[in-house]
C-alpha cells in the first residue's frame, strides 16, 4: 500500500475513533486493525468499527461532522466512511448477528495509532474472520498469520465452539491444531 493510501486510512482509523467517542457512542475496533492493535499484520484495505443498529444514525452523523463522507451500500447491516479515499466501514450486524453489549464489554481500551479506542477482543476478531469463511470467500492463507500472532490472546475452546457449525471454519481450525497454533494440549496429529 502506498504511503498516502496508508496515510489516509490511519487518519480515516483515528477519526472514526474520536468522532464515535465524541458523540457517546458505544463502538469498538473490529477485524483486520483490531487483529493489528493486538500483534497481526498490517491490513491494507479498510478499518472496520462495529456499532448497536440503534446507533447507526447517530454514528452516520458523528463521522459526517467529522468530515467523513458517509455512503449508505446496498448492505443493510453496515454503511462506509470515506477520507481522502481510504475506506472506513461501520458494521451493526456482524456475521449475520447484531452486535449486543457483549462484545463492547469484552473489548479492551488500547492505544491505536495514537487514539485510545476499544478494541474487539482476540477470541471476537478470530471467530468473526472464521465464520465469514464461505465458498466464495475461503482464503485460509490470509488467516493463518492473524491466527499464529493472537494464538496466545485466543481462548480456544469458546472459539472452537463458536466456529464448529461452519464448515471452512473447522477446515481452517483442523489446519490450525495441525500446525500446533490452536493452543490446545493435545498434540498435533500427523507429520
Amino acid at each position: 500500500m502506498p504511503d498516502d493510501d496508508r496515510t489516509a486510512l490511519h487518519d480515516g482509523l483515528r477519526m472514526t475513533a474520536v468522532a464515535l467517542a465524541r458523540a457517546d457512542i458505544p463502538y469498538a475496533l473490529v477485524g483486520g486493525y483490531a487483529a493489528w492493535a493486538r500483534g497481526a499484520p498490517e491490513p491494507s484495505h479498510d478499518a472496520d468499527f462495529v456499532v448497536r443498529e440503534p446507533d447507526a444514525d447517530r454514528a452516520k452523523a458523528a463521522l459526517a461532522d467529522a468530515g467523513l463522507e458517509v455512503v449508505q451500500p446496498a448492505e443493510d447491516w453496515l454503511f462506509k466512511a470515506y477520507h481522502d479515499g481510504a475506506m472506513v466501514d461501520v458494521l451493526f450486524r456482524m456475521c449475520g448477528e447484531t452486535i449486543r453489549d457483549e462484545l463492547f464489554e469484552r473489548s479492551d481500551s488500547m492505544e491505536v495509532l495514537a487514539v485510545r479506542m476499544p478494541v474487539l477482543e482476540a477470541t471476537d476478531v478470530l471467530s468473526a474472520k472464521m465464520r465469514v469463511l464461505a465458498e466464495h470467500y475461503c482464503d485460509l492463507g490470509r488467516l493463518l498469520p492473524v491466527a499464529r500472532a493472537l494464538r496466545e490472546q485466543v481462548d480456544w475452546p469458546r472459539l472452537r465452539a463458536e466456529v464448529a457449525t461452519n464448515p471452512y471454519a473447522r477446515a481452517l481450525m483442523y489446519l490450525l491444531d495441525e500446525l500446533g497454533i490452536s493452543g490446545d494440549d493435545a498434540p498435533a496429529t500427523g507429520g
